[in-house]
């Protein structure tokens, strides 16, 4: 019943929020200098407050048109290279004849979508050619799609790196570290022609026994079968993936704002207070953080337990012992590249973590290695924001550059 009471409760709520946006539409029509009067901002304050707590269950459009390249303008494109029932394998094209490096962005499958990176692809793309794992919301999958488990997931991302082809750079952001580094085991001990040439992991809980977090506490105070009373839930049949077993997006949301309440709060209180104050600017930056923040989807729910089970219960890879459709996935088979970064403040997946690939990928020679600690950023830091954009991508394009040259 864990979805249908959430669904009720969202139509309850539905007149409010909708009441919101009108007034919050309506105010914005005011002519001057009654819109700029303080009753008129304060009204529209307390409206966009509201409006910017609703959570959606809609995929936002990544909006990237264009990038500067060499101080010109190059339009971007989005394409579809191919597409599954569970995800599909985007590309960002430019106009331009420059070869730049290719990069698969892969993010997480945790709540949200892949829009999340869009700092991250907007980033990469003057000095990339950057293709990002775009997943669905399991919601929207008919249940006779099949199942979707961490199998199904590493054969995707193995799928989308042949796709691309040989000499590509694979690069995980957060969760899917652990499959990203298992497919590039699986297609190294396969030999693979398209292999990636490195591997780029960010803040992924490689080996979440090290310094273990909030997360880590939640996952181990109870057992795989209470964890699947709790949080799986069964989607309604006004949804094309009826039936089908999911973890619901709006717990993964409700989650993170539990891990920061007093961050969020604050933020909140900002909005109401920038909106009211005039400052348009600093509530459009908030307003676009939470937009992004509370459009979420369903995670299939083998995905989800087995993920748990795999990476925070048993730490399979770091034990040795993971493995894909039955057979034991090898690190130490791969011999690219490695850069792995993590962040000082991370309150999701801890320093050391992600830096635990090291030990785990023998068979890449020490001077092909590479990590970066980013100092005063948190878990969302370490790929998108200023200090992203500043300190950590100069780090992973001159990294991507020596690969590509072979001096690395």
């Amino acid at each position: 019943m864990l979805y249908q009471s959430y669904e009720a409760k969202r139509g309850l709520s539905a007149p409010i929020s909708g009441m919101a946006a009108l007034q919050t539409a309506a105010l914005q029509w005011l002519p001057e200098p009654l819109a700029s009067s303080f009753a008129v901002r304060g009204l529209r304050a307390f409206a966009e407050t509201i409006s910017a707590l609703e959570l959606t269950h809609q995929r936002p459009v990544f909006g990237i048109d264009a990038v500067e390249i060499d101080g010109e303008l190059a339009p971007v494109r989005e394409e579809a290279v191919l597409s599954t029932p569970f995800g599909a394998l985007l590309r960002f094209a430019k106009d331009t004849d420059a070869v730049q490096p290719r990069v698969l962005v892969v993010p997480g499958l945790a709540g949200h979508f892949a829009t999340l990176v869009r700092g991250t692809v907007r980033t990469l793309l003057p000095d990339h050619e950057v293709f990002v794992a775009d997943w669905h919301n399991a919601r929207d999958v008919p249940v006779g799609d099949g199942r979707f488990g961490l199998d199904e997931y590493i054969s995707h991302l193995i799928e989308f790196v042949t796709a691309i082809g040989p000499g590509s750079h694979l690069m995980a952001v957060c969760q899917p570290c652990v499959a990203a580094l298992a497919a590039a085991a699986i297609m190294a001990q396969d030999a693979h022609p398209a292999q990636p040439r490195s591997l780029i992991l960010l803040a992924g809980p490689v080996d979440a026994r090290i310094n273990p977090g909030r997360v880590n506490d939640f996952a181990g105070s109870r057992s795989l079968a209470e964890l699947e009373r709790a949080v799986i839930a069964t989607v309604p049949r006004r949804y094309a993936g009826a039936g089908r077993r999911v973890y619901p997006g709006f717990l993964q949301a409700m989650g993170f704002l539990g891990l920061a309440p007093r961050r969020h709060l604050t933020a909140f209180t900002g909005l109401f207070r920038d909106i009211a104050s005039g400052d348009d600017a600093a509530a459009a930056r908030t307003v676009a953080f939470y937009d992004e923040y509370f459009a979420v989807l369903d995670v299939a729910a083998e995905f989800y337990l087995e993920t748990v089970k795999t990476i925070f219960m048993d730490h399979d890879l770091a034990l040795g012992r993971m493995a894909w459709e039955g057979r034991r996935v090898r690190p130490a088979a791969i011999e690219t590249a490695l850069l792995t970064i993590e962040a000082e403040n991370d309150e999701l997946c801890p320093p050391g973590q992600t830096q635990a690939a090291h030990d785990l990928c023998m068979g890449i020679p020490d001077e092909r290695k590479r990590h970066h600690l980013q100092a005063g950023v948190g878990h969302y830091g370490v790929f998108s924001g200023t200090r992203f954009e500043q300190e950590i991508y100069p780090e992973i394009r001159r990294f991507v550059a020596d690969t590509e040259r072979g001096g690395h």
